[in-house]
């Protein structure tokens, strides 16, 4: 391995914190592939999934309400996304537009351009129109004189370029998503204010983003205006980068001759998760936020919250039993079905014939994990993974999140599975990352190293190919206790696209 870097190489790889081990590793899933996961079938209500009722849900968040006090709590939000992708139609659009030559509708009409018509129509009903269009007429003096094609395309230029508001270079945390009596409101700030449903006297309220470190500022005057908040901020780390190679699988070389690293994915944010100590840690995405569902959210919230709460002290009950050594066969009955039943991880069959002492120290293997407990919605057709029945290279059936990326859609048995999947992931996790002992486990012991993927990408004009870690809420947490609870889609107000703005969620209550 060593033999195919320099000695300058060796030292700039050490110099990013990561080990030749590691580089290694990576150079055999080049060679050898990356196994797609075995799906066994997809996770309904009543299979995986719990759906509970009203009267249930309640119970669950009363539990949580009169509980919550005994607890450090906090949200982690990912949030060093740009928001290019939410601005590709309109980039695309001002490419391509002939100004000279063109009209938006035959613009339209050619590109079977969807989204822009949606945009156009819809526009003064974006929070931001009216910032756009005082900056518009700042940098073109004559707008008013102008048509309304060229008006059209003026908003859009000052919308995206960097003379302009430059929106799509910007962090999507920091985009203007909903205006509330005259002022704006940022994921930031919605996250921030959502996060008000574990609030408890005499602490404050806990709420991690991960950025990019160059738009921290941006960050922190957003956040600054919290001050009862304590909010945090932390980068992905470089050590969490993968290397580059090229299709024939040697270290993709930049001009000056130095090794390319590429980010390794939301998965590197596992590392972060593991530097909190909180007890509870919510995780949600930084753009699903809504300025409607407030109260359906943090009713939600806490409903997932209670169910983990309640979860972990049957469960932590369960290993002090366990670990004392004092437990009799029916205890031991009573647990496995406990295991198999509320946390969904089914035991070999030969667990009937262990040793007595060998079953406890199986169910003390099995128990002693982090819990995530992951609100699940109806699939209505959003891109993204599910909750599936998995299979490991031991034939151990387990619940995981997959995502598409990890399934063969070349196999039809696995394809029909995918395509049948009745419930989507929101990224709407609730996680206990402590140990019955009160001691907090290394999260990265409980990691699928197996479950990242291999991407094409392209640098400077040369193709290369580069690894995905295990996603955070996939492999980075295959080996968790998962517990699935169906929420209802209102929860799920995902800003993908900027036109998603001018859904009902986002808009104010006054204008549908």
């Amino acid at each position: 391995m060593e033999n195919i870097f320099t000695k300058e190489d060796l030292n700039y790889i050490n110099s990013r914190g990561i080990s030749i081990d590691k580089i290694q590793r990576q150079f055999d899933f080049f060679k050898q592939g990356i196994p797609k996961i075995n799906l066994v079938r997809s996770a309904t209500v009543n299979d995986g999934i719990y759906s509970f009722t009203e009267n249930e849900i309640d119970f669950f968040v009363d539990y949580f309400d009169k509980n919550k006090a005994h607890f450090n709590i906090e949200k982690f939000v990912p949030a060093s996304g740009a928001a290019t992708r939410m601005f590709k139609f309109l980039n695309e659009f001002l490419i391509e537009f002939d100004i000279e030559n063109d009209t938006i509708n035959s613009y339209i009409n050619k590109h079977k351009a969807k989204d822009v018509s949606l945009f156009i129509f819809g526009i003064r009903n974006f929070p931001f129109y009216k910032l756009v269009k005082e900056k518009t007429v700042q940098l073109n003096p004559d707008y008013y004189s102008q048509s309304s094609d060229t008006k059209y395309y003026l908003l859009i230029k000052t919308l995206l370029s960097s003379e302009g508001l430059n929106f799509a270079n910007q962090p999507k945390g920091i985009i203007p998503f909903h205006l509330k009596e005259e002022k704006f409101l940022t994921p930031v700030e919605e996250n921030i204010i959502e996060a008000d449903f574990f609030i408890t006297q005499n602490k404050k309220t806990k709420i991690h983003f991960t950025i990019t470190q160059k738009f921290q500022l941006d960050f922190e005057k957003i956040a600054n205006r919290f001050a009862d908040y304590d909010i945090s901020f932390s980068y992905q780390n470089q050590s969490s980068d993968t290397l580059a190679v090229t299709e024939n699988n040697s270290p993709f070389r930049l001009e000056d001759g130095s090794l390319f690293f590429r980010p390794g994915g939301h998965g590197a944010l596992i590392e972060n998760l593991n530097s909190l100590s909180s007890d509870f840690i919510y995780i949600k995405n930084i753009d699903n936020v809504s300025q409607n569902n407030k109260l359906i959210i943090a009713k939600n919230k806490k409903l997932i919250g209670g169910v983990l709460m309640q979860t972990q002290f049957q469960t932590f009950n369960y290993l002090k039993k366990l670990s004392e050594g004092n437990v009799s066969e029916t205890d031991i009955t009573d647990i496995k079905n406990f295991t198999e039943t509320k946390l969904a991880f089914l035991l070999p069959e030969e667990f009937n014939y262990f040793q007595k002492a060998y079953k406890v120290e199986y169910l003390i293997q099995v128990l002693n994990r982090p819990i995530r407990v992951c609100g699940i919605v109806k699939n209505e057709g959003e891109p993204g993974g599910g909750p599936f029945w998995v299979q490991d290279e031991k034939g151990r059936q387990t619940l995981q999140i997959v995502e598409t990326s990890q399934i063969d859609f070349n196999n039809k048995i696995q394809k029909d599975i995918a395509n049948d999947a009745k419930f989507f992931n929101p990224v709407d996790i609730v996680c206990a990352i402590k140990d019955f002992q009160g001691n907090k486990f290394d999260l990265l012991q409980f990691v699928n190293e197996n479950t990242g993927f291999i991407v094409s990408k392209n640098k400077n004009g040369k193709p290369y190919k580069a690894i995905e870690l295990p996603g955070l809420w996939n492999g980075a947490m295959a080996k968790w206790t998962t517990i699935f609870v169906e929420v209802p889609i209102e929860t799920f107000n995902p800003v993908k696209n900027v036109n998603d703005l001018l859904k009902p969620a986002h808009q104010p209550e006054n204008n549908g």
